[in-house]
């Protein structure tokens, strides 16, 4: 029996079977032991850092270059700062799914940035108006690029007429509830500002949808509260994170936005511009130059991207990171610019533009400027200014209607509520009536409501009534538009049967096929879709206010104390309780605050607000200061843009984003003359001794031209004399002789020899700046006329800067430059800036110059505004450019300095509808004054208005 036994156990020892389920028990006792270890034993440690690594690679840009003046003053830098980002890599079984998790986390995140006192980026080209409704942050061809952009279309071009047509509600309902590219939002279920908040993030997030693990930046340079929020509660919301991030810090922005620019970042239309080789260096997420500076040199600054690979866990929570390349850090751009004289130019030019304000301000609420006939006596009455306020949005009326307005508000909506109610109905009462008031017989409110209803919101805007459509030479049209005898009623009746109504905009209002709807109820449609619209639009709202102000229905002292109620002005209960009873008179209150610069020119916008100023270097044609009033807060539009502020900007009257320096253009007036000298003396119809007769009247052409001393005269001069008193006589024959062959005159012919020189004074293109430049326009008519400055010359600041450099230093005329020199991170020089010169002006004689220069310098000495000077060395010659009979005359006024060797400077100064020459010349005055210490600095910037000289006659 045991021999049996044992025989049965060495069997089933040498079995195969034994063997197996030997190895069967020892494998599964080390899987029960090692399960054992992982959910007993480190169960809960698993449970909670379980992690399914994810390895990616992530590119890095490197640190953006710094941009410095001259002498080393940083003006563009890098700080580090928090940035709260998102990625959306969730995991979905449906659409629905995914805008659910991922809106419920957005809002969260919001939530929390808000209530630590931070806010999300505003980067999305639709923004909320004073009335609560969305509108579109721009307008033209860059809305149509935006709403191309929400389509997926990579031109404008793609658009069909129906988006192009998208109003800023389509866009937003589109992207609340398309089943497709839909995001899921519930438009009843929030305000306005929470939907448009939530579609700007989701929006955001779907440029990179097509790149999982690509972060989104919801908020950046958020405080250490946030931060700290954020990160406790980072398990719930998936994909957030916390980056430490580089950002774009502009100092003393207002002074060089116009010439910086700001960063962003880049945008489809300017990814497929770039060239297949440029594209490998950029990709869709990058920040790069939007303007200025910063978009002409990016490639210098932007410097090399360096790769990092990163692991993340199963909710995108980054666990480890090892850089593979090193991120090369851009170049740093030294400009040619002297910070402090760009920012005493920009101050100065600010203070005479508040003086030139106060001296043309009265206490009245309204003025008809139609029936002026002298440009030099317009007036500015303070219900413009009280206006102002409301037209360029420095106060906000979507406030009025919170818990938290100030009394005065409140009262204001109450006042404007009633208004709106009763100016609807006029507008709508006035398109029923069928024997309506005709248009010229309205009061002037009315014709402002109608103008807008039918030019603006039926043309312009909805594209109901069709430019192309109309008629322009209709008897009809002409009676309504030139003539105006007859009503908005009968107008557009008559537009409707011409078929110049697209009754496809229409639809909303119309039962069935708009093609078969009889002409009344197209109108009745017209006129619904017009009630419907004028109740929450903001430019009609505006006019509501304009008028408001001009009858008296809401008072200056309630508009100064608004601007304390809403701390645009800093809290004075003192002031405030004396405005409220009277005491203190609302047109002092807001004379003092013009004076002292709290409220500046720039922000009311009215003529004149603006002005430009550019100094260079004669010898070199670098640009020392280049000055565009008034700047603006590059710092808002950088990084991720604000766009609020950025359609503020836009809805400005002084127009802050334009480039008074390089693109707005003028007559250069008589600043022309020192040019119109060199060609006559050159060419020869002149010599320095010629004497001409100033009589104040010039009668060769037909019409005649008067001097600007008539009906007096300057008797004989000669050209040193001619510069000095600018006489227009002198220089209009000048013109003539020019255009003289033998004995017969020929206009076109003297526009040609006149043009040679505006030609080889670099007049013909632009200056070589490294900004963006409208191009100029040399006179191609009317040889007398553009003698003066006039004829259809227009030039900007620049382009009169490089050629009064020409004529200062004897006719090299030089590209300008802003640029001085580049360095790498570590200073080492990577390219200096050389002069460049464009040509020399050729055949001009030593005698030639010598003129010139001595009718400008006389022109400086025996002018009084100089006086201050002694003998210091300025050559100057004042110019005035005509609008119109209802604007201001620009003042102009461009110089050189001699004597002060590398030092020396030249400049061009414009001040737009500044009224006459005698105010920018007092602002060249300053500058020389302040660059060559002539004066104490505190006494030429006093951070007041500045005191304006008397008047000089003469342009």
């Amino acid at each position: 029996m045991l021999e049996h036994i044992k025989e049965t156990v060495i069997r089933l020892v040498k079995s195969r079977m034994f063997i197996a389920s030997v190895v069967f028990c020892v494998l599964f006792a080390i899987l029960v032991q090692r399960v054992f270890y992982l959910q007993i034993v480190k169960g809960e440690s698993y449970l909670n850092d379980y992690k399914l690594q994810i390895q990616k690679t992530k590119e890095v840009q490197g640190t953006r270059g710094r941009i410095l003046d001259r002498n080393g003053t940083v003006l563009a830098d890098n700080v580090l700062a928090y940035s709260v980002t998102i990625e959306d890599n969730g995991d979905y079984d449906t659409t629905a799914q995914k805008n659910k998790e991922l809106n419920a986390t957005v809002r969260s995140v919001i939530d929390i940035i808000e209530k630590n006192g931070d806010s999300i980026i505003n980067s999305f080209g639709i923004v909320l108006n004073d009335s609560g409704e969305y509108e579109f942050s721009t307008e033209g061809t860059a809305r149509l690029r935006f709403i191309a952009d929400i389509f997926g279309y990579a031109t404008i071009d793609k658009l069909s007429e129906k988006q192009k047509n998208y109003t800023a509600d389509d866009i937003i309902h589109y992207l609340c509830t398309d089943k497709t590219y839909g995001y899921g939002i519930d438009e009843e279920k929030y305000e306005k500002a929470d939907v448009l908040k939530l579609v700007n993030i989701r929006y955001a997030i779907s440029l990179n949808k097509y790149r999982k693990y690509i972060a989104t930046t919801i908020a950046t340079n958020v405080s250490d509260t946030t931060v700290a929020e954020i990160m406790e509660n980072q398990g719930e919301l998936t994909g957030v994170s916390i980056e430490e991030s580089s950002i774009r810090q502009y100092n003393n922005s207002k002074y060089f936005a116009s010439i910086i620019g700001y960063t962003g970042q880049i945008s489809q239309e300017e990814y497929n511009a770039l060239s297949e080789k440029e594209k490998k260096s950029y990709s869709l997420t990058d920040i790069v130059g939007k303007a200025g500076i910063e978009k002409s040199m990016d490639s210098t600054l932007q410097g090399e991207k360096g790769e990092t690979r990163i692991y993340v866990n199963n909710v995108g929570k980054v666990i480890d990171s090892e850089k593979v390349t090193e991120a090369k850090a851009g170049n740093d751009v030294y400009l040619s610019i002297d910070a402090d004289l760009q920012v005493a130019a920009y101050n100065i030019l600010e203070e005479k533009l508040a003086a030139i304000l106060l001296s043309k301000m009265v206490n009245r609420l309204d003025y008809d400027r139609s029936k002026v006939t002298d440009a030099d006596a317009i007036v500015i009455p303070v219900g413009d200014v009280y206006n102002a306020f409301f037209k360029n949005q420095i106060i906000d009326t979507g406030r009025f209607a919170k818990s938290n307005a100030g009394a005065t508000e409140k009262r204001v909506l109450e006042i404007y509520s009633q208004n709106e109610e009763a100016a609807i109905s006029s507008v709508l009462s006035e398109l029923q009536n069928e024997n309506g008031t005709a248009y010229k017989d309205l009061s002037d409110r009315m014709q402002a409501y109608l103008d807008y209803v039918v030019d603006t919101l039926l043309t312009e805007n909805s594209k109901i009534l069709v430019k192309d459509r109309i008629d322009t030479n209709d008897e009809m049209y002409l009676a309504w538009k030139n003539e105006e005898t007859i009503s908005v009623n009968r107008y557009l009746s008559y537009a409707i049967s011409k078929n110049w109504i697209d009754t496809s905009r229409l639809t909303d209002y119309l039962e069935g096929d708009a093609s078969y709807s009889s002409a009344s109820e197209i109108y009745q449609a017209i006129i619904q879709y017009v009630g419907d619209i004028l109740s929450d639009d903001g430019a009609f709202e505006k006019i509501i206010y304009e008028y408001m102000i001009k009858e008296g229905k809401i008072t200056g002292s309630q508009v100064c104390r608004i601007l304390f109620e809403q701390n645009i002005l800093k809290y004075n209960e003192k002031q405030y309780n004396q405005l409220s009873s009277g005491s203190l008179n609302p047109y002092n209150f807001i004379r003092s605050k013009i004076e002292s610069l709290e409220i500046t020119p720039g922000e009311l916008g009215l003529e004149p607000c603006t002005g430009s100023i550019v100094i260079t270097d004669p010898n070199t044609g670098q640009v020392r200061a280049m000055v565009s009033y008034p700047g603006y807060d590059n710092n808002r539009l950088a990084n991720t843009m604000d766009s609020d502020y950025f359609a503020q900007l836009n809805s400005m009257t002084s127009s802050p984003l334009y480039n008074k320096a390089t693109q707005e253009k003028t007559a250069p007036g008589s600043t022309y003359k020192p040019l119109v000298s060199v060609a006559g003396l050159t060419e020869g119809v002149i010599g320095t001794g010629t004497a001409i007769s100033c009589t104040g009247i010039f009668d060769k052409i037909s019409p005649i031209a008067r001097c600007w001393i008539y009906p007096g005269s300057h008797g004989s001069l000669n050209v040193v004399s001619a510069i000095q008193h600018s006489c227009n006589d002198f220089f209009y024959e000048v013109g003539y002789r020019l255009g003289t062959s033998g004995n017969e005159y020929n206009d076109a012919y003297g526009i040609e020899r006149l043009q040679k020189y505006a030609e080889e004074f670099g007049l013909g293109d632009t200056t070589g700046l490294e900004i963006t430049e409208s191009e100029p326009k040399i006179s191609d008519s009317d040889v007398v006329r553009s003698s003066i400055g006039q004829g259809t010359n227009n030039y900007t600041t620049a382009g009169l800067s490089r050629y009064i450099s020409a004529v200062a230093n004897g006719g090299v005329v030089y590209n300008l430059s802003l640029f001085e020199k580049t360095t790498d991170v570590n200073g080492k020089l990577v390219k200096d800036y050389e002069p460049e010169i464009r040509n020399q002006v050729e055949g001009v004689a030593d005698s030639t110059w010598t003129a010139v220069h001595n009718g400008m310098r006389r022109m400086v000495t025996s002018t009084s505004t100089f006086n201050g000077l002694g003998n210091f060395e300025l050559y100057g010659k004042t110019g005035t450019a005509q609008q119109s009979k209802t604007h201001p005359n620009h003042g102009l006024f461009v110089g050189f300095t001699g004597g002060q060797g590398e030092k020396d400077i030249a400049f061009a100064i414009r001040i737009a509808n500044g009224y006459n020459s005698t105010y920018p010349s007092e602002i060249g005055r300053d500058i020389v004054r302040y660059y060559y210490g002539l004066d104490e600095k505190d006494e030429i910037v006093t951070g007041h208005a500045a005191s304006l000289g008397t008047v000089v006659s003469g342009d």
